[in-house]
């Protein structure tokens, strides 16, 4: 199969169209090989535009949905930033072409060997593979101008919030139910603003459901 051409068209037809202004994610995403940052058994359909099932109900994000998501976060070259649900390592590897330093987080090891190998593989050298609880984030790397959650959640973390720099963003898709919507949350000072601003369909990151609540 012809990687290149199939990432050629995936960028012309999905990420073109959709909206995505900003020329940095049009070049990161033609520069970063998704192929190497799935399981060897998905790496034929690395192209399509629908999320990727890659096991132990983990996706890879809908590639428009993740140029969305960094359309909204502003990212700069001088950014410091972090991944929650890392999930191989794609959208880290994204970042990493736009941004200063990335920490690519994962609680599943088998996902951060494949991405470590994937980011050897592409020597990209500006990313940090950490193993450990997501919603927990990883505030020893802190604090980051930009916060990108690896899937949907029901809500997000406070604890994640808290390693927002101050005019940090982190972006995600929030669904509680039904569809869900793409989200920037904006830290000033001690408070944070929230703006909705597209709608996907993008899985649950597991460990992100929406909480039991009690009956009395």
């Amino acid at each position: 199969m012809d990687f290149a051409a199939a990432r050629r068209t995936m960028v012309d037809s999905q990420i073109k169209t959709g909206a995505i202004t900003d020329p940095m994610i049009v070049e990161a995403m033609g520069a970063v090989p998704r192929e190497n940052f799935l399981p060897e058994a998905r790496r034929s359909v690395a192209y399509v535009d629908q999320d990727l099932a890659i096991g132990n109900g983990r996706f890879v994000m809908e590639p428009l949905v993740l140029a969305k998501l960094l359309q909204l976060a502003e990212v700069q070259p001088t950014d410091k930033a972090l991944v929650v649900g890392a999930n191989g390592g794609y959208s880290a590897a994204v970042l990493a072409h736009m941004a200063a330093s990335v920490v690519a987080l994962d609680s599943n090891r088998e996902l951060t060997a494949l991405a470590g190998g994937a980011f050897a593989l592409a020597g990209i050298g500006n990313v940090q593979v950490v193993a450990g609880d997501l919603a927990a984030g990883h505030a020893a790397g802190g604090p980051y101008d930009v916060i990108l959650i690896g899937g949907a959640v029901a809500e997000v973390p406070g604890s994640l919030k808290l390693q927002l720099a101050d005019g940090g963003r982190l972006v995600a898709v929030v669904r509680d139910g039904g569809l869900g919507r793409g989200m920037v949350f904006e830290r000033v000072g001690a408070t944070f603003g929230a703006r909705a601003q597209f709608d996907a369909a993008t899985p649950i990151l597991p460990g992100f459901e929406k909480r039991p609540s009690f009956v009395f």
